[in-house]
């Protein structure tokens, strides 16, 4: 496996609202937010050996923050929803 597919795949979203979305086949990924549709779902397939049917994609905006006095703002981030083909699944545990 090319290390490049694990720049773009950054994290899984373990969230409660990912997890129902799971039971309908999809996952949610934090991406690379460079990366677009095509290089998301060939890493999706070599890194998990699975075959993705589609990709949705998000990109989150930077929110103001604050400590103390300083302001300032978060990262962007981008996150994919993959879909798999049916009778495909992603462990992860």
């Amino acid at each position: 496996m090319d290390t490049k597919y694990l720049e773009i795949i950054q994290a899984p979203v373990i969230t409660e609202k990912s997890g129902n979305l799971s039971q309908h086949n999809q996952y949610v990924f934090k991406v690379n937010p460079k990366s677009n549709k095509t290089e998301i779902k060939l890493a999706i397939e070599k890194i998990f050996n699975v075959k993705v049917e589609s990709i949705r994609t998000i990109n989150v905006k930077p929110k103001k923050r604050r400590v103390g006095r300083y302001t300032g703002l978060t990262n962007r981030t981008k996150k994919a929803i993959v879909t798999l083909a049916e009778g495909q699944q992603i462990e992860l545990n």
